[in-house]
């Protein structure tokens, strides 16, 4: 368990270096990271299709993904069973960061990293 956990977070900006911690290895981001585009594609799909029953896949696709890498590769809890709202918009934060070149500065700061790599 983080130093962060040892009493409840109250804000997010104390949750988000926690959530960084708790997605320390590669991997388990990456598998973040299909899981949002895949839940992107769950949603395009159902407008494309006019089918919206396909909307019931989002949180199957969307926590399938993080929650196996979390289980096979972090071996730890996902933060979404204590803080879901904000672990759901880390996720697409943490997307967001990757897509823009952001992530090692995040990790840096988060005490994830101590020297920058190219994710």
């Amino acid at each position: 368990m983080s130093s962060l956990m040892s009493k409840p977070i109250k804000t997010y900006s104390e949750f988000w270096p926690y959530y960084l911690q708790e997605h320390a290895q590669p991997a388990t981001r990456g598998y973040h990271y299909l899981g949002v585009i895949g839940l992107m594609a769950v949603v395009l799909a159902a407008f494309i299709s006019g089918n919206f029953y396909i909307l019931w896949l989002m949180p199957v696709v969307g926590y399938g993904f993080a929650w196996f890498s979390h289980l096979t590769i972090e071996k730890n809890k996902p933060a979404t069973f204590d803080y879901p709202f904000w672990s759901l918009i880390s996720d697409f934060r943490m997307f967001y960061c990757w897509l823009t070149g952001q992530m090692n500065d995040e990790l840096k700061k988060a005490g994830v990293l101590e020297e920058s790599v190219y994710e």
